[in-house]
């Protein structure tokens, strides 16, 4: 339980200062013990742009965060979106959050 609390005091820190808006949308991460969740928020009109996830993939779990990333940041491209605020929240920054966001960085996508 102690280790949600930290994670939700980190989230709320971050989220004070991250804002995405169309042209730099923020992209937010979501773990759960199964899946990853990617997805590319417009925060000024509350709309998502874009959105990846793993639910179908049966590869280790550092393989779908690059496939995640990969397929997010070519939707992003298509958008014509090649800067984004990354909001971790408030997962800390290593393992899969890394790998993801190196992974956006491999893609062209200006973090």
């Amino acid at each position: 339980m102690e280790k949600e609390i930290k994670r939700n005091r980190r989230k709320i820190k971050i989220r004070k200062t991250i804002y995405g808006e169309a042209k730099i949308p923020r992209i937010a991460i979501f773990r759960s013990n199964r899946y990853l969740y990617l997805q590319a928020i417009d925060d000024r009109l509350g709309k998502t742009i874009a959105s990846a996830n793993t639910q179908k993939s049966k590869e280790p779990k550092t393989k779908q965060a690059l496939t995640v990333a990969s397929s997010l940041a070519e939707k992003l491209q298509k958008a014509k979106i090649n800067q984004a605020v990354f909001d971790r929240a408030g997962y800390k920054y290593h393992g899969l959050v890394k790998t993801i966001a190196d992974c956006l960085r491999e893609k062209k996508i200006k973090i």
